[in-house]
């Protein structure tokens, strides 16, 4: 399998898992979360939040912090805006047409 080197796929790719997506949708609601209390969102065992964890923190969507036996977890806000940015580039060009804001409609090719 070819390994991905693209910074915006490695993005994208860390988010793609469910359990992965639980928790970074967890640490969007929060400020720090220790890893302990994952387990409880992903309904998951520990060394399996612990195997997220990491390709999240690979992926740049998170960084770390040992914090005494714990270690605690932030959402990147610079991952955030990155992720924003890919996905407004996804989005279809909108144009004002009578009052409304409607997507630019390309012929097929």
């Amino acid at each position: 399998m070819k390994r991905i080197n693209d910074p915006d796929a490695l993005l994208l790719q860390g988010a793609a898992d469910p359990t992965r997506l639980a928790i970074l949708r967890q640490l969007a609601a929060g400020d720090g979360v220790c890893a302990c209390d994952f387990t409880a969102c992903c309904e998951v065992a520990q060394p399996t939040v612990s195997h997220h964890l990491k390709v999240l923190r690979e992926a740049g969507w998170v960084r770390s912090e040992r914090q005494g036996s714990n270690v605690w977890y932030w959402l990147r806000p610079e991952a955030v805006d990155r992720f924003r940015q890919i996905a407004g580039e996804l989005a279809p060009a909108l144009v004002p047409v009578g009052g409304r804001t409607l997507p630019v409609v390309q012929p097929p090719a």
